[in-house]
């Protein structure tokens, strides 16, 4: 009896666990975290992904995660906004526009720019998730790169060729649909890297060049029948 009292009294109570301390950052610097953390988070596991989870990999609280962004969507949006829109330089415009170089160097360059901005991890499985659950995202991606890269470039094959400007006849679908073969088929290989995990060449700016010279010799032999 006396044994067994002494063993309860050197027994440790049960204890809760500990709170998770969260350490206090300025609010933009917090922002930034999340906005960070969610891009990660989103990528991996996709937009169905739970926001306490989230909050776990972020090291902050549920209740504090919903401080900075009253709801889930709110945050996609705000994902959407940093991987997507922000990533879109306006400069490009002014390089596919730019007549006193070749056309076929300029296409290249800006192949590599905009690969360099946008064909990575994040970006490419944050666009599929957000195309498989049948959102708008990817509709306004698309409108905004129909409108301020490939209409351009539709522009400036034309000007290669000889034929009249878009300010005389309009960019035509079949046009449009073309260019969107060369655009595509260089997302693709992106998509074979980050979703498929499948083998693809080291040097993805040949690949550009060969895409890009291949195509302009296409638009040259069109133009001529």
């Amino acid at each position: 009896m006396a044994g067994s009292m002494r063993r309860r009294r050197t027994e440790s109570p049960l204890r809760a666990p500990p709170r998770k301390r969260v350490t206090r950052l300025p609010g933009a610097e917090r922002e930034r975290q999340i906005i960070e953390a969610a891009i990660r988070f989103f990528a991996e596991v996709g937009f169905a992904g739970r926001t306490r989870e989230l909050a776990e990999r972020a090291g902050i609280t549920q209740p504090l995660l919903y401080r900075y962004f009253a709801t889930k969507r709110a945050l996609i949006d705000r994902v959407f906004e940093e991987v997507f829109l922000k990533r879109m330089d306006p400069r490009w415009g002014q390089l596919i526009a730019n007549r006193s170089r070749p056309l076929e160097e300029r296409l290249v360059e800006f192949y590599a720019l905009y690969s360099r901005a946008t064909y990575s991890y994040e970006w490419i499985r944050i666009y599929m998730f957000s195309a498989l659950m049948g959102n708008n995202f990817n509709r306004r991606y698309i409108g905004i790169v129909e409108d301020t890269i490939l209409k351009p470039i539709c522009n400036e094959i034309r000007h290669y060729c000889g034929l009249p400007g878009a300010d005389v006849i309009p960019i035509s679908e079949l046009e449009l649909e073309h260019l969107w073969v060369m655009h595509g088929g260089l997302f693709y290989y992106a998509v074979r890297k980050y979703i498929y995990h499948s083998r693809v060449g080291d040097d993805f700016l040949a690949v550009v060049k060969r895409v890009v010279v291949a195509m302009l010799k296409g638009a040259r032999a069109i133009s001529t029948r």
